[in-house]
């Protein structure tokens, strides 16, 4: 019998169309909770899953055939990944495709935040344009201003590249310094996080989601941070306290907000629904028809390497069974 693959929602047909013609496909199409991918994934031998789906401890104990997951995004905080390298199941995601895309979203926030654009676009569709007016909806310039980037990998690199244009002082912290080399590359400077907080007119964050990047954000970081600063989020939710960036926008030192990711996504804080500072996107960083592609790409050629016995292409760790 030939492998058995489920692909767990809705995404780009290449990935059906590449596994099926060596594979026995399951293509769900509609969200799977945990109790149900549990029930599920028993006769499976990869699974293709998505940011939303909990690939659990509890739904991998149910998985004795499991050799795959393939998740279908960067990020990879939806899996419990001790549990899967205990029962020797390879993990991997989808790095690079979508690195571009995403630097282009999270430039997207900075201009929609530094020109009011979604408070003008709100004004001509409620009709309360009524011509030019020197004092209608001022917002800040980008020249020479200093971008902060909250991590220094493939997005915040792309993220640093595209703000030569303005030439922006660029400014970036992470666990590790980066080579001079590196630095010199992106006219970039490593600094202390407290040093990024002071000194950014714009902060950006290209971090994963870790016990130790949880809520790194919160009212202590905002009140440090430049009055009429931009804080802009296109990495994970979680990175940041919803709660305490709402009191930020509304009593300062913020000027703006640009998210495309939420602490609890799905829902959205009703504070932040209610600030006309705050420019929100329903996560769209990887959101093009090439990237979306790519990925599923990407997905199914890591699954099509495991079921074939080789490495996958993108793993998240080495396992003894396919170094």
């Amino acid at each position: 019998m030939r492998p058995k693959v489920l692909i767990t929602s809705k995404i780009p047909s290449v990935a059906f169309t590449r596994l099926k013609s060596r594979f026995q496909v399951t293509w769900n199409k509609s969200q799977l909770t945990e109790d149900q991918l549990a029930a599920r994934i028993r006769p499976y031998h990869a699974l293709l899953s998505t940011l939303a789906d909990p690939i659990t401890a509890r739904v991998l104990q149910q998985a004795p055939q499991l050799r795959c997951v393939a998740n279908y995004a960067v990020g990879f905080n939806n899996i419990d990944l001790d549990e899967a390298k205990k029962r020797g199941i390879w993990v991997t995601n989808t790095p690079d495709v979508l690195t571009e895309a995403t630097a282009d979203i999270a430039w997207a926030l900075i201009l929609a935040c530094a020109r009011r654009l979604p408070e003008g676009e709100e004004m001509i569709h409620r009709g309360r344009f009524k011509g030019w007016h020197p004092l209608m909806l001022r917002g800040l310039d980008l020249e020479g201003k200093t971008l902060g980037l909250f991590g220094f990998g493939r997005i915040g690199k792309a993220t640093a590249r595209r703000a030569k244009g303005w030439n922006m002082r660029i400014l970036y912290h992470q666990r590790n310094k980066e080579k001079g080399s590196v630095e010199k590359a992106y006219g970039a400077r490593f600094v202390t996080f407290q040093t990024l907080l002071k000194e950014s007119d714009i902060l950006s964050l290209h971090a994963p989601l870790t016990p130790e990047t949880f809520h790194r954000f919160t009212s202590s970081e905002f009140r440090k941070m430049r009055p009429n600063s931009i804080f802009i989020n296109t990495s994970r939710g979680a990175l940041h306290s919803e709660k305490d960036l709402i009191l930020a926008l509304k009593k300062g030192p913020l000027f703006a907000a640009g998210l495309d990711v939420y602490e609890k996504e799905p829902k959205i804080e009703r504070g932040l629904l209610d600030r006309p500072n705050a420019v929100l996107l329903p996560h769209l960083g990887s959101a093009t028809l090439k990237t979306r592609d790519r990925m599923a790409e990407l997905c199914a050629e890591n699954i099509r390497r495991v079921l074939l016995g080789h490495r996958p292409l993108t793993p998240i760790f080495n396992i003894k069974s396919g170094k």
